[in-house]
Parts: structure tokens; C-alpha cells; sequence
């Protein structure tokens, strides 16, 4: 009987990497001259996996998300997982936005994937498992063509491949 092989589609966010930058850039706030008197943070909440960047104005809070990005995006973090919501006005004259992290695929992401690959006919079997999406086939090269369909599709999440077996 062939042996079936597998991999997992997955999206993370290593949080520890992401409080790692949100400190840097902190840290690089703090010694702009541009973000003088501008009371900019960026707070990290791991338990809701979301950040609160707080500024005087708009333009502030811009910027330093600017900041953060590009900290981010030197550790290779995936910056499509990061989703900026609405500025709302704070107390004393501030303005603050939360940056929501999306870690896992959500349900929609992966039936429009696994709509992807049957839609190109490939002899694999893609199942929802969670926020993870499986992929198993007898052929390994039918799940190299899924893995190619996959990077070169646009799912509005990046993408990771774990547990090739």
C-alpha cells in the first residue's frame, strides 16, 4: 500500500519577535527628534494579539508605525498579518489606533484555498484543521504543484509550510 504524504499551511506570528521590535522601535522613537513632545507609543497585548500605537495626531502615529514596520520587516516578520484599524481620538488632544496581528488562517482564507487547489485539479486532498490548512497526497510532486499554487496565489495572509512528510 503507497504511503500518503502530508504538509501543513499555516500563518504565525512569533509575538516574541514582534515585543522584541516594538521595543527597538521604542527605543528609536524615543531618540527622534521629529517625535519630540509627540507622546508616541506602541503597546503589545499578547493575550488579544493586538498592538495600540498612540501619538499626538495622525501623522505621529503614521510615522511610528513606519517605524515599527520596518523593524518588523528586518526580522522577516510577515507584514500582510498586521492589520491597521480606524484612528480614534483619545484623551489630551492624542489620537490612537489598534494594529490588529492575525496569527492562524481564518476559515474563509482556507475554504478559498482548498477552492484553489481543487480548482487546478491537482491529486491532493485539502482539509480545515483549525486555523491550519492540511495537504496530503500519494505523490510528492503533486504536493510541490500544490505548494507553488499556494505561494503564487494572493490569500491576504502569509503563507508558511510545516511538517513536509
Amino acid at each position: 500500500m503507497p504511503q500518503e504524504f502530508s504538509f501543513d499551511v499555516v500563518s504565525e506570528v512569533d509575538l516574541n519577535i514582534v515585543g522584541e521590535c516594538v521595543n527597538v522601535a521604542m527605543k528609536e522613537i524615543a531618540n527622534r527628534f521629529d517625535f519630540k513632545d509627540a507622546q508616541a507609543s506602541i503597546e503589545l497585548n499578547p493575550k488579544e494579539k493586538n498592538l495600540v500605537v498612540r501619538a499626538a495626531d495622525e501623522y505621529k502615529i503614521d510615522a511610528a508605525l513606519d517605524v515599527l514596520n520596518t523593524r518588523l520587516a528586518k526580522r522577516g516578520m510577515p507584514l500582510k498579518n498586521f492589520s491597521k484599524g480606524k484612528v480614534e481620538n483619545a484623551l489630551g488632544q492624542t489620537a490612537r489606533v489598534p494594529v490588529a496581528i492575525q496569527s492562524g488562517i481564518p476559515t474563509d482564507k482556507a475554504k478559498e484555498m482548498a477552492a484553489a487547489i481543487k480548482a487546478a485539479k491537482l491529486k491532493v486532498n485539502a482539509s480545515i484543521q483549525g486555523d491550519q490548512l492540511r495537504v496530503a497526497s500519494k505523490s510528492k510532486d503533486e504536493l510541490q504543484s500544490a505548494i507553488a499554487l499556494l505561494k503564487a496565489g494572493n490569500f491576504g495572509v502569509e503563507l508558511q509550510f510545516k511538517n513536509f512528510r
